[in-house]
C-alpha cells in the first residue's frame, strides 16, 4: 500500500525559499510518477510539478525557473525546492503519486494517491 507523508511547510516572507518533502513508501521497486499539486482557499486544485520514472520533469508555467522538483530513489523521498516565493503561492501543498511508467500530466486524474498535505504560506 502507499503511503505518502509531507512535510516542509512553512509561513515565510515573500522572496523566501522552502523546500518540501514527501516519503513515500509501498513505491519502491516499482515505477511510479510523483507529483506536487496545491490549492489555496477557494481556488481549484492546481498542478505545480512532477517527475516521471524516468525522471523527466513538468512544470505549472506559474512556476517555472523558481521550484524544483526532484527524487531520492533510495530513500523513496520526494522533493519540491520553492524560491521566490511570492503571495501566491500560498496554498496546501499535497504530493501525489502513480505507478506507470509512461507519460504523465499535471491533472489530479492522473494520480491515485494523495498526501494528506503540507501548508506553505507566504507574507508580503
Amino acid at each position: 500500500q502507499v503511503e505518502l507523508v509531507e512535510s516542509g511547510g512553512d509561513s515565510v516572507q515573500a522572496g523566501g525559499s522552502l523546500t518540501l518533502s514527501c516519503a513515500a513508501s509501498g513505491v519502491s521497486g516499482s515505477r511510479y510518477c510523483m507529483g506536487w499539486f496545491r490549492q489555496a482557499p477557494e481556488k481549484e486544485l492546481e498542478g505545480v510539478a512532477l517527475i516521471d520514472a524516468h525522471s523527466n520533469t513538468r512544470y505549472a508555467d506559474s512556476v517555472k525557473g523558481r521550484f524544483t522538483i526532484s527524487k531520492d530513489k533510495a530513500n523513496n523521498t520526494l522533493y519540491l525546492r520553492m524560491n521566490s516565493l511570492n503571495v501566491e503561492d500560498s496554498a496546501m501543498y499535497s504530493c501525489a503519486a502513480e505507478a506507470t511508467g509512461g507519460p504523465c500530466y499535471l491533472f489530479r486524474s492522473d494520480f491515485g494517491f494523495w498526501g494528506q498535505g503540507t501548508q506553505v504560506t507566504v507574507s508580503s
